[in-house]
């Protein structure tokens, strides 16, 4: 008997890792190729697919689709969203169908242009405030920075920069970037995976938020419509600005590749101003397609404000539609400075 039950223990065994190594091991018969050079495609180059079938089976018919997105064997990529996107085939032969899959990586095709800056005006800023969102709202200037201990939500005289009213995040928090929107701020934690909602005049938190698939919160702008969330990733997420669940993204990229870190963000004269982290740019951003269509240099900037020990980057870019003129400063920057963008 003891041998016996020792057989049929065996033999359950086999049984369940022989169910367990058939299980998913179908292979494709079919492979998607394209005239992507090693995976990459500008946006001003038609897409070509040719789909190999391995082992020459009788294709009634097959469907293409580009980020979700019907398309044909051959097709221009010039509306399409850059970054990596995904080729699916769905192959119909023989009374079967099969999904095959593949991903390219769509570049842009220009040259981002060069601009640099003239300096309208300087005003007074908290050298202690470690900015990480700057924005307007009828002509008075809000402010978020961050710091664990020491991150709060400002509203500022930006002329003489004196604070009008200040709220302190707890402890736990470390405060990221803002956006004002419906008479709401809208502010970001960094690695606590939350966001806040406050009343534009009493500052009372109306409520709270949760991120989805982005890895971090780094910066917030809006359209008026949407609101747009950087993560410190090349990917910034568009929110619905009712319930802030990300409904999609894009990505950031220029015709050499994808730009990370992107981080305070503006919305501009329909385009994205970015800070890019640790950097002493400003990349213009297309929202329709995270194309990089100019980067600011603003490298002689941090040389015009106070030297001193806790002096950080370039963080804070602000537009003031009153003046129509874009406003910057930094991390312990001792100064807002009022610019002009012109190009090189």
């Amino acid at each position: 008997m003891k041998i016996f039950k020792n057989l049929t223990i065996i033999i359950l065994a086999m049984v369940v890792i022989a169910c367990g190594s058939n299980s998913g091991s179908k292979k494709n018969d079919f492979t998607i190729l394209t005239n992507a050079k090693k995976g990459d495609i500008s946006n001003n180059e038609t897409l070509t697919i040719t789909l190999k079938n391995k082992k020459n089976h009788e294709i009634d018919s097959v469907n293409y689709f580009l980020d979700g997105k019907s398309i044909s064997k051959t097709s221009a990529l010039n509306n399409f969203k850059l970054g990596k996107q995904t080729i699916q085939a769905v192959v119909y032969f023989e009374n079967n169908n099969q999904t095959v899959n593949t991903t390219i990586t769509i570049l842009n095709s220009e040259t981002p242009k060069i601009y640099t800056y003239n300096i309208i005006n300087e005003y007074p800023h908290d050298i202690t405030s470690y900015t990480q969102g700057l924005e307007f709202f009828n002509d008075t200037l809000y402010e978020s920075t961050g710091q664990y201990k020491e991150s709060k939500l400002r509203k500022l005289d930006y002329k003489t920069g004196k604070v009008l009213k200040q709220i302190t995040l707890a402890d736990e928090y470390f405060g990221e970037g803002l956006t004002i929107l419906n008479d709401k701020v809208y502010q970001l934690t960094w690695q606590e995976g939350l966001g806040f909602v406050y009343d534009i005049n009493s500052f009372d938190k109306l409520s709270s938020f949760k991120y989805g698939n982005s890895k971090q919160g780094w910066g917030l702008c809006n359209n008026d419509k949407q609101i747009y969330k950087s993560d410190g990733t090349e990917k910034i997420w568009i929110l619905n600005p009712e319930t802030l669940i990300e409904e999609n993204y894009i990505q950031v990229y220029t015709n050499k590749g994808k730009i990370i870190e992107i981080n305070e963000m503006e919305w501009i004269n329909d385009k994205i101003y970015a800070n890019r982290y640790q950097k002493n740019g400003v990349a213009i951003i297309n929202p329709k397609n995270g194309a990089v269509t100019g980067v600011i240099d603003f490298t002689s900037l941090k040389n015009k404000v106070t030297q001193h020990d806790g002096l950080d980057v370039l963080n804070g870019i602000a537009y003031n539609p009153k003046t129509k003129t874009v406003f910057v400063t930094g991390k312990r920057w001792d100064k807002i400075f009022e610019v002009e963008i012109v190009e090189k």
